[in-house]
């Protein structure tokens, strides 16, 4: 018999070096700490604790070592730059998918292998990508193309996917056990996520001062 999720609250185990600022909440339906990532930002937990994060466009990569016994999530999106061609924008050391997609992905990959993960153990699932207005331009396609192209590059294997269609997801992720709990909202949702994601993506169009990328908050 399965035992149904503990309303009362654990004691809180610390975050790693690192990630002190991200939001971590009880949560008595999961019956454990959820950590919620934002835009930019991603999350690792030796911990047994969900990664909470909703995408419209952007990517999540849930990745973990189950031997290892860690695991995290990123949310990410590539800026537009439509001075560039599709070729420019994706390939080459100075494009926009290298400064910001790889730094995402390998941000996360190097703090899990900092936590005693093997790159030939790590088991990847992907979530989001959509496009979730009509009239803005696919960044979400666009956003796809690269994980898939950035994993097969690095030689991962895709354990499992939800990408593109038409709507935001909610994606719950508990790294110990690599189960992600999906749920596709409503229309009622898309506004809201659009006005994030339209904020996160000019954040990203700027240059931070001295440097010529801006990577995370």
């Amino acid at each position: 018999m399965t035992a149904l999720p503990s309303r009362t609250a654990t004691p809180k185990v610390p975050a790693l070096p690192g990630f002190s600022h991200v939001r971590r909440y009880w949560s008595p339906q999961a019956g454990c700490w959820t950590a919620k990532i934002l835009p930019g930002e991603y999350f690792v937990t030796h911990a047994a604790e969900l990664i909470t994060t909703i995408l419209g466009s952007c990517i999540s990569a849930c990745i973990r070592d189950p031997v290892a016994g860690v695991g995290g999530m990123n949310h990410f999106m590539l800026p537009e730059d439509q001075s560039v061609g599709r070729n420019a924008w994706l390939e080459g050391a100075g494009s926009l998918a290298t400064r910001y997609g790889s730094f995402a992905m390998e941000s996360l990959v190097n703090e899990l292998m900092k936590q005693g993960a093997e790159r030939s153990r790590l088991e990847i699932k992907l979530f989001g990508g959509a496009r979730i207005l009509a009239s803005m331009t696919d960044v979400g396609a666009r956003n796809i193309e690269f994980i898939r192209r950035y994993l097969r590059v690095e030689g991962f294997r895709i354990a499992a996917e939800d990408l593109g269609a038409d709507c935001p997801r909610h994606v719950e992720y508990f790294p110990p056990t690599g189960v992600v709990m999906l749920k596709r909202l409503k229309s009622l949702h898309i506004h809201d996520i659009a006005v994030q994601e339209t904020r996160y993506r000019s954040r990203l169009q700027a240059p931070a001062p001295g440097n010529d990328v801006e990577l995370f908050d």
